[in-house]
């Protein structure tokens, strides 16, 4: 009943209103025959007053819309009502009290205190110096005071409270926002995430197969005796692409899923079963190591891999050179990775119908781990893919872009095929 009730008074703000106002009318004319009876013995007429109470109340009709005009008339009527001679009970101010509330709730604090300081001095005023008819001093002071404060307080905490309500609307509002958000921006990152690794996955593998297909292909001709290495090659090459593919498929499973891949992430300590698949293919690679090898954080050192691995694929898949070199370089807080090569084939005219996104996936890997990756051709032939990793994610010696650059000219990805 009280939830009805509620819906009612706000689908039908205007009927309520009616009813109010006649209310607050009926308060002020009783009001008005109260004060009938003086000590003096005089008679004073109940309707003037009731003709000021009414008054008064049809201007409450636009007290939300204009409460401070609603608040002026309505005080002026009640200093009119004491000057004639009727006692100021709470009775007679209903109309301006209900004004004084409406100021406090719909205005600021400031407004209503000096409306409240100005409506006292009026009624004090008008009292003291208006009364014919010897009314005790506190009934003149004291109680048209507290009568005209207590709408007042009653209105501001109405006010105060609305504004928490509504601040705390805004915070929920905001809060599920910007959980709604987040939970898009870590979707979207795990996506990216995942394309990466598909991407350097079947990326690496089908270039090595593809070449040692080509290869078993061009001894089937000439060697025969040999074809049957380069097919148990392939085989492996393709059981591991395999392998690495069901493993990045695993992370869209469910946490608890008993058939999910349990393989640990690639690294660096697999680099040499990565060059031996390449130098099946017939890539030769050295890997030299300078300075102190340290271990690496699991998302620097899967970083790592994928970069070398990409390099390396891009070697095989679009380089005419038959060797690459890998540079390892620790420092106490850095990792330099150093992918070159010396082929000689020449950067397309236009981007690759693939859209390039080998050297972006590479760069995207850096910077997500803090690092910085820059490639380009080199002087004197061929082309070089460096890259600076943190020793380990969200240490100090993450790199700032204020630091030292790679000692390469920038590149666009279009400038090697991916």
């Amino acid at each position: 009943m009280i939830t009805s009730l509620k819906r009612y008074v706000e689908d039908h703000p205007r009927v309520v209103d009616v009813m109010v106002i006649i209310q607050v009318w009926l308060l002020a004319a009783l009001g008005s025959a109260t004060s009938l009876k003086q000590p003096t013995g005089d008679q004073i007429p109940w309707w003037p007053g009731a003709i000021l109470g009414g008054a008064g109340c049809v201007a409450l009709w636009w007290r939300r819309s204009h409460p401070r005009t609603v608040v002026a008339v309505t005080a002026v009527l009640a200093n009119t009502a004491s000057a004639v001679g009727y006692l100021i009970t709470p009775l007679l101010l209903a109309p301006l009290m209900l004004a004084l509330y409406a100021l406090a709730k719909y205005t600021d604090r400031r407004t209503s205190r000096i409306a409240l300081v100005v409506v006292v001095a009026l009624l004090v005023i008008t009292a003291m110096t208006s009364d014919h008819y010897g009314h005790p001093w506190p009934l003149k002071t004291i109680g048209p005071a507290f009568w005209v404060l207590a709408p007042v307080a009653v209105g501001t905490a109405t006010r105060l409270r609305g504004a928490y309500l509504e601040a705390a609307h805004a915070r929920a509002e905001y809060a599920e926002r910007t959980r709604e958000e987040e939970a898009r921006h870590r979707v979207d990152e795990e996506r990216m995430r995942i394309a990466r690794e598909l991407h350097d996955v079947v990326a690496h593998h089908m270039a090595l197969a593809n070449a040692l297909a080509g290869t078993a292909a061009h001894l089937a001709r000439t060697r025969p005796d040999q074809v049957q290495r380069i097919l148990d090659d392939l085989a492996g090459t393709t059981s591991s692409a395999l392998r690495e593919l069901k493993a990045t498929v695993g992370l869209l499973r469910q946490v608890d899923d008993p058939d999910a891949p349990l393989e640990p992430a690639p690294g660096l300590g697999q680099l040499s079963d990565l060059t031996t698949a390449f130098a099946a293919a017939g890539l030769t690679v050295t890997v030299t190591t300078e300075g102190e090898e340290q271990p690496l954080s699991p998302g620097v050192d899967l970083t790592a891999y994928r970069i070398v691995q990409e390099a390396l694929t891009n070697v095989a898949k679009h380089a005419a050179a038959k060797t690459a070199r890998v540079r390892l370089a620790y420092t106490h807080d850095h990792l330099t990775i150093t992918v070159s090569d010396d082929g000689d084939a020449p950067a397309p005219a236009a981007p690759s119908p693939s859209g390039g996104f080998g050297l972006m996936g590479m760069r995207e890997r850096a910077q997500s781990v803090g690092g910085r990756l820059q490639a380009g051709h080199r002087p004197e032939g061929g082309f070089t893919v460096t890259t600076e990793l943190p020793i380990r994610t969200g240490s100090r010696g993450s790199l700032a872009p204020a630091g030292p650059p790679v000692p390469l000219p920038p590149t666009s990805e279009e400038d090697r095929p991916r």
